[in-house]
């Protein structure tokens, strides 16, 4: 079972990653779907996508859970129901959950492509980083603050939130691992502790709201 790593970020939260290796039917052994998410994943044309939600479980059995202990609600944010806070992410063949107990979480797991390139306009004042002349470098860096963007966005989880607008992402360097942000949205501006690490051309960000 290639559980990829286990990061215990404090007492009361951890993050679990999965590199995804298994076929289908591995991944389907011992695991049992609520209706909700059953029919979610028989929705799923992408045969990776199937095993990327099957590989999620494996991550929650980890933390001590089933699906039945997940519930969504009415705007796609996972809930666990315990009451403790679970965050879910899935990029190609590496799938990661982060779980905390009385601290609001967040994670993202991304690519790391030249694409981000073309799309960075929409989601960080693009001039900020006019002075990285390696393009690598560059597309690491855009690809983390997307991850910071994405993880504080799961974690207020409202409809209007813009990337571009309300959130923003304090400057760091990659040899950090770390940064901090913050939300400013409806008059309400919320704080949040980020870090970040790389490993085989992906990058993966997990904040916790202050």
């Amino acid at each position: 079972m290639p559980l990829y790593k286990t990061i215990t970020v404090s007492a009361s939260v951890k993050v679990h990653i999965w590199r995804i290796e298994e076929v289908e039917e591995v991944l389907s052994k011992g695991v049992v779907l609520t209706d909700h998410c059953q029919n979610r994943m028989d929705g799923m044309k992408s045969e990776l996508h199937r095993r990327g939600f099957l590989s999620i479980r494996h991550l929650m059995a980890e933390a001590g859970y089933v699906d039945q202990d997940l519930y969504y609600d009415d705007f796609g944010k996972p809930h666990l129901k315990d009451g403790k806070h679970i965050s879910i992410t899935h990029s190609n063949h590496f799938t990661g959950i982060i779980v905390g107990d009385g601290q609001e979480v967040g994670i993202d797991i991304e690519m790391q492509r030249d694409k981000i390139l073309r799309i960075a306009h929409k989601f960080t004042p693009i001039e900020e980083y006019r002075t990285i002349a390696n393009t690598e470098a560059l597309i690491r860096k855009l690809t983390v603050v997307w991850g910071c963007k994405e993880s504080l966005y799961k974690i207020y989880a409202q409809p209007g939130l813009s990337f571009l607008h309300h959130i923003n992402i304090d400057d760091f360097s990659l040899s950090d691992g770390k940064t901090t942000g913050e939300v400013f949205y409806k008059g309400k501006i919320s704080r949040y502790t980020i870090d970040f690490l790389e490993f085989e051309g992906f990058t993966c960000v997990y904040a916790i709201r202050s």
